[in-house]
């Protein structure tokens, strides 16, 4: 009687929704061996990630070329550089809202891509790892002549790139959102967020969950709170309703 008070729902709103879906299928079309066809999904264990890890360059380097190998970058393509660059002055917008730093950047250099990371977040691998893997992903599809700095989505799709490749994980415990960096859907009033928000994340990975088979996900466990609680909402919804306009090519 009270079932529809229960009834699954999407974590995101319907214009977020309709751009995972639709990048998600852009993406298989781009880059065919995904955490979608097999890949594995990497996990912030010592399996994937084995190596000591105190800080250094030396250390962040190894990291780098790890998260290379599951991102298909060559690491020699890869210029390493450590800076400071968080702001010693927090600015605002005009709304009040913070301007925040960088965590890292990409750019292209005359024979190698350039990720520049900041200082600031070597104490936190795992972070780092998300951080790394933002970055390679722009070489994947700036790098490699897929998109331009100017799509509107480019950081969205940079995000759910890593996704792609089996590392949302990272990004979805540490995500980006800031309310100086939100705008407008394209045709919408909705609000759209530079970066990924945990509920894009979560409806990301449920479509990840769903299509590898995967009701419980044993990988669920190393989300954060919100970020499991995002991915649970999504597989409930798509597996009460299978509402989402993407399918992997297998299920087509």
């Amino acid at each position: 009687m009270l079932d529809w008070l229960f009834r699954p729902s999407c974590p995101c709103d319907a214009a977020a929704k309709a751009w995972v879906e639709e990048r998600l299928d852009w993406l298989a079309g781009e880059f065919d061996d995904s955490a979608f066809t097999g890949r594995p999904v990497v996990l912030p264990t010592p399996e994937f990630f084995p190596d000591p890890y105190d800080g250094s360059k030396k250390s962040v380097r190894k990291l780098l070329d790890r998260v290379c190998d599951f991102m298909d970058v060559v690491p020699d393509l890869v210029e390493l550089r450590l800076a400071d660059m968080t702001p010693k002055v927090w600015l605002v917008n005009e709304a009040g809202h913070d301007l925040p730093g960088a965590g890292g950047t990409y750019h292209e250099g005359l024979r190698q891509f350039v990720v520049t990371i900041d200082r600031s977040g070597l104490d936190d691998p795992m972070g780092l790892v998300g951080t790394v893997a933002h970055e390679l992903a722009h070489a994947r599809l700036l790098g490699e002549g897929r998109v331009m700095r100017e799509e509107f989505d480019n950081e969205l799709l940079t995000d759910l790139t890593v996704v792609h490749f089996g590392l949302g994980i990272f990004l979805a415990n540490t995500p980006r959102t800031w309310a100086s960096h939100y705008g407008r859907w394209p045709g919408t009033d909705l609000l759209k967020p530079e970066y990924m928000t945990p509920p894009m994340f979560g409806w990301a990975l449920a479509h990840l969950a769903w299509f590898r088979g995967e009701e419980r996900p044993e990988w669920a466990r190393h989300l954060h709170g919100d970020a499991r609680a995002n991915l649970k909402q999504g597989l409930r919804y798509l597996h009460a309703t299978g509402d989402s306009a993407y399918r992997p090519a297998g299920r087509r």
